[in-house]
């Protein structure tokens, strides 16, 4: 590596001297492998995404997450990382990657990249090392290796459940040919947890750390954050674990959220301070509002995933009971509170809109499943879009997104990826259905995703309805909407207010951020207009009445 590889990149344009650019932030999640291919071998890649970055400013985002475009061999859709400290040739080179931050920086967009510290791939230099070593060496010592139980140690070293379905233990072949200890995996095989107990570990992750920062990152998603550290022996827990994760009288899982963790982000927090900045660190945690809050007290981590809020269902009551219970749970640590519809583990919220009933939200749709209700689940998530982009605090926008963009529910089973599909028996379809390649164009190969029509996973003919070019003049399309919402959420500071609940009728939330109003009507039935409002944006074309499922931003004449 020369010194000119290590040149910081240009601190974005325009937010140099602002210390809180996260406490307001609107964050755009790019999935690299789906958001734009420069070399038409149908995988998105890092030019691709430098190529599409004027999108993200006219839409106006301050900031935008990569999820990993490490080394990898894609086991988990690049949560399967191999080298941290590079990037996979399928998404370009280094010099790629600082082209794009160099172009985000000038055009005032902040970059945070993801960290994957619970697990690396399998085919990391250091777990090859570990397999080939003896059992008790240091390079075991990095990971979680355990002699099995029974008498032949042919039973894994205790009950933990992959998230991904099966056994949490995968067994190997010692050098001479024999059965040998187990080794921890939360999630797929391919994916050995690290042991955060060494200090090794620690200090290897510091020079990740550091080698981002050095090239100038403006922070970190943390991915799987609250699972780093496991209680002392691994005892058995024989209970669900999926979703937010709860105690269990009064006890959180051995493997999630133990109070190690805060001594690992206080660590973290320092190295961070060191650098021009603010640079930040976001914690990826499936706990309830009030153990997440921990996470961001003013040592640790700067913000956490509000995976409550993402989860709870269309009805009033149950949304501002979230609302108020995450605003108070971060509101007592001094951090801002987070809001997210939709991200790359989870249906997208335009379909997950369009059924009544309970959503799954990682086990994806099939052709022969039920389908949701396409045109309600829009309209419900552009009103509820409306909602979020209103609240206090920080937003996260996940790709595709802003065009209304569903869930691709008619995958053929052939070409699903997601390791849960195989690891579940095909009983669980997985989150492919929401990492389909984007439609830039209307027409053309792969709706101008790439030059190539053959594309990792294949897109559904009607995503031709939503792509970019057919909205971006439509004063009624979803992507205007966004657009229209994000200028007038920095125009009015609401990021940086505060919520006040307004009366309501049942069945829809009213509140105050500032002069600006909200107005759900969460029901199926359209309501008056309050007296006096002059709308600035809504959900839906609105005349005197606010329609079914629909939002209105308004300010008082």
């Amino acid at each position: 590596m020369t010194s000119a590889d290590l040149t910081p990149a240009p601190a974005a344009a325009g937010h140099a001297a602002d210390d809180t650019w996260w406490r307001t932030a609107v964050i755009y999640q790019i999935y690299p492998r789906s958001f734009a291919d420069s070399d038409g071998d149908g995988t998105g890649d890092l030019p691709g995404i430098t190529a599409r970055l004027d999108h993200l400013a006219d839409l106006g985002v301050d900031a935008l997450w990569l999820s990993p475009f490490y080394p990898s061999p894609q086991v988990d859709g690049g949560y399967d990382v191999a080298d941290y400290r590079d990037v996979d040739p399928r998404y370009g080179t280094l010099r790629d990657f600082d082209a794009l931050l160099a172009r985000a920086h000038t055009l005032g967009i902040r970059v945070v990249v993801d960290l994957v510290p619970n697990h690396c791939s399998a085919q990391h230099p250091s777990f090859k090392a570990a397999l080939s070593a003896a059992p008790g060496s240091a390079e075991r010592a990095l990971f979680h290796f355990r002699d099995g139980r029974g008498l032949d140690g042919s039973l894994p070293p205790n009950d933990w459940t992959s998230m991904f379905e099966g056994p949490a233990w995968t067994r190997v072949t010692e050098a001479d040919g024999s059965p040998g200890q187990w080794y921890l995996h939360l999630f797929d095989p391919g994916q050995p947890d690290w042991n955060w107990d060494n200090p090794a570990v620690r200090e290897d992750f510091e020079t990740t750390l550091r080698f981002w920062l050095d090239r100038g990152v403006d922070g970190f998603r943390v991915d799987v954050c609250d699972a780093l550290v496991k209680a002392s022996g691994l005892p058995d827990w024989p209970y669900p674990t999926h979703g937010v994760i709860e105690p269990v009288d009064g006890v959180m899982p051995p493997m999630w959220d133990q109070e190690g963790i805060h001594d690992i982000f206080r660590a973290w927090r320092k190295l961070l301070d060191g650098y021009d900045g603010p640079r930040i660190l976001c914690a990826e945690a499936w706990l309830p509002p009030e153990r997440a809050a921990r996470i961001i007290r003013a040592d640790e981590m700067h913000q956490a995933f509000n995976f409550r809020f993402l989860e709870t269902p269309w009805q009033p009551a149950a949304l501002r009971r979230v609302i108020d219970e995450s605003l108070a749970a971060n509101d007592a640590v001094g951090a801002p509170t987070t809001w997210v519809l939709s991200n790359h583990d989870v249906m997208r919220h335009a379909s997950r809109f369009g059924y009544d009933g309970p959503v799954a939200l990682e086990h994806g749709v099939g052709a022969d499943d039920p389908q949701p209700d396409q045109a309600l689940g829009l309209r419900r998530a552009r009103a509820a879009t409306a909602l979020m982009l209103a609240l206090p605090g920080s937003a996260y926008l996940y790709q595709g997104e802003e065009l209304g963009l569903p869930e691709a529910t008619d995958l053929p089973d052939s070409a699903r990826q997601d390791p849960v599909w195989e690891r579940s028996g095909h009983r669980i379809r997985g989150r492919d259905g929401c990492r389909v390649p984007l439609p830039w164009t209307a027409e053309g190969p792969a709706l101008g995703f790439s030059s190539s029509p053959d594309t990792w996973l294949p897109q559904p003919s009607s995503f031709a309805s939503y792509a970019a070019d057919a909205q971006r003049d439509d004063p009624d399309s979803t992507l205007s909407l966004y657009r229209r919402l994000l200028r007038l959420r920095r125009q009015y500071g609401l990021g940086a207010g505060e919520l006040r609940w307004l009366p309501s009728p049942p069945g829809l939330l009213h509140f105050a951020n500032g002069p600006v109003e909200v107005l759900v009507n969460l029901t199926t039935e359209p309501v008056p207009l309050p007296t006096g409002a002059r709308m600035l944006a809504a959900s839906t074309a609105v005349s005197d009445q606010l329609p079914a499922e629909a939002a209105i931003w308004f300010v008082r004449e």
